[in-house]
């Protein structure tokens, strides 16, 4: 039977995107295969906030942000935490990727017209030891047009390839079986073609099957993603070193990130390794106009906000706003509940407080530059942030310390704030926010924070007291668990072939972005620095691309 392509990719998200431009670049013939409509093109990127790690970049120099390559290696390496036998190619990974974001990355996006916001973020800063969890220095470069202005560029060739004849999309289509021939996926894809949709993007979709398909290939790239959208396979994997998993939680992603392909591709002896490594928010917000079930938004906070467990007990050093998400999620599920809570005044909210998604961020995703200064000059927050602060669930403003303890009570149920131990933890680190001589570590990453230009223009709020009626309203923001991303994955060798059972390579088959845990089967190891998941895709996709058009000949 003759072949429909030289290679099948399963899933049109960014990584998938990725590796078929890279295959029609070669001269290749490829298929890509996705279970959504057309209007879900490029999948979670679309909505992410297009946040990308680079080292060492123009934007970083023009900053005064001293990075470089082994600093960035030292962090990543403290990050992952990589202690188990089959950390072998994550870690393989994690020094290639690191090199990447170091080197031709942003050039090869620059390229195909990818441009950044100048000021550069300030993710997952740690507060251990250097050789610690987090980023030593500033390295989140923001995607002018957040995560539609990263997926542009590869839609833009894919539509290329796509007029030209290399590359077909077949949307409704639901991989139900991968084909093995004499132990290599060669055989191609089978599955239901399901019933054509109109939906918007993210909504459910429906499973009717109006008939099958049948696709042939010498090479497959699975590129489906993870498992956020599928709560009941979060708790199934979730690690035992997190405790009990979250009765509650909201999400991150839609409900067709199921990780249905993942089952499907194990299924034909794949190695599926690390599932128990994720990575999930502890700033999570209901979406008061939620586009997917449970749909989910995250905090992107600065660090002046005080952050309480459910119990009200300020969380420890180093676990501030924006330090360490793992550690946080830790901490917070051992308190024996699943949600914890910022309180903070309006100054800090105008300055401090962004949400993750292109949808959240109208002024950087459309590329205004009138609207992006506002940021900076509005009496304000954001409007976005502002919207959720008037309609949001887990949003209370009031005047008085005793209305805001007593809403935060009512609103969750378990009455388990005291207004007096609330007073006198707010109170004792309003005496230190004065003084440049403190002990309180918050304020001195609050203070370290303002010694870069960035952060004090437009991501941390001048120091001032919590209970300075001058700052206020006071606000309460109930924060629940986001699920976000899976960090395990596939295993894979640098050309992002899959390894079977028994170590040995699986001919015709690799794996991509989220199902190969963004490379290797978890470059990240167990905790993530930001601005690496649209990267992973990028770079495995790439990779995988470039070798699958190699190895067809």
């Amino acid at each position: 039977m003759a072949e429909d392509a030289d290679v099948i990719v399963v899933g049109a998200g960014l990584a998938g995107l990725v590796a078929a431009t890279e295959i029609t670049d070669a001269g290749k013939r490829v298929i890509v295969v996705e279970q959504e409509g057309e209007q879900s093109l490029g999948g979670q990127a679309f909505w992410s906030f297009g946040g990308l790690f680079l080292v060492d970049s123009p934007e970083q120099r023009r900053l005064g942000i001293k990075d470089s390559h082994d600093l960035a290696l030292q962090d990543w390496m403290g990050a992952a935490g990589f202690d188990r036998d089959e950390d072998h190619w994550p870690r393989r990974w994690a020094e290639a990727y690191v090199a990447f974001a170091a080197g031709e990355k942003r050039g090869w996006l620059r390229a195909m017209g990818h441009r950044l916001f100048p000021i550069v973020g300030w993710a997952e800063r740690g507060g251990y030891d250097a050789m610690g969890h987090g980023n030593s220095v500033p390295r989140f470069h923001v995607t002018w047009g957040t995560g539609p202005g990263i997926v542009e560029p590869f839609e833009r060739r894919a539509r290329e390839a796509e007029r030209s004849g290399r590359l077909i999309f077949k949307f409704r289509h639901r991989v139900d079986a991968l084909q093995v021939t004499n132990g290599a996926a060669s055989g191609g894809v089978t599955g239901a073609i399901l019933e054509p949709t109109n939906a918007e993007r993210g909504k459910s979709t429906s499973r009717n099957v109006t008939g099958e398909f049948s696709l042939r290939a010498p090479a497959v790239i699975v590129a489906s993603g993870g498992i956020g959208g599928n709560h009941d396979l979060v708790r199934q994997n979730w690690p035992k070193r997190l405790g009990a998993p979250p009765q509650h939680m909201i999400s991150g992603v839609p409900d067709h990130v199921d990780g249905r392909m993942i089952g499907i591709t194990e299924a034909i002896g794949a190695r599926l390794i690390n599932r128990d490594r994720m990575w999930h928010y502890v700033e999570g917000i209901q979406n008061w106009s939620p586009i997917w079930p449970k749909h989910g938004i995250r905090i992107l906070p600065g660090p002046s906000s005080m952050w309480f467990d459910a119990t009200g007990t300020r969380l420890p050093a180093p676990l501030f706003p924006g330090s360490d998400t793992l550690g946080q999620l830790q901490y917070i599920m051992s308190t024996g509940y699943d949600y914890s809570w910022f309180i903070l005044t309006q100054s800090i909210i105008k300055k401090e407080f962004a949400l993750s998604g292109s949808e959240q961020n109208p002024d950087l995703t459309g590329k205004s530059w009138r609207m992006t200064i506002k940021r900076a000059t509005n009496k304000g927050a954001p409007a976005p942030v502002e919207a959720f602060k008037t309609n949001g669930i887990d949003f209370i403003v009031r005047d008085r310390l005793e209305d805001l303890v007593a809403a935060m009570n009512q609103l969750s149920g378990d009455n388990l704030l005291k207004l007096d131990h609330i007073r006198m933890q707010i109170e004792a680190r309003d005496r230190e926010i004065a003084n440049p001589y403190v002990k309180d570590a918050q304020v001195m990453n609050l203070h370290n924070a303002r010694k870069y230009i960035g952060d004090r223009l437009i991501r941390t709020a001048a120091p001032h007291r919590i209970l300075d009626p001058a700052h206020g309203p006071l606000i309460a923001v109930k924060l629940n668990i986001l699920t976000r991303k899976t960090l395990g994955g596939f295993e894979t060798d640098l050309d992002s072939r899959v390894f079977g059972q028994d170590g040995q390579i699986i001919r015709g088959l690799y794996a991509v972005g989220e199902a190969a845990g963004f490379g290797g089967g978890g470059m990240h190891g167990y905790r993530s620095l930001e601005g690496t998941f649209l990267g992973g895709c990028l770079f495995s996709g790439r990779n995988a691309g470039r070798a699958a058009a190699k190895a067809v000949g």
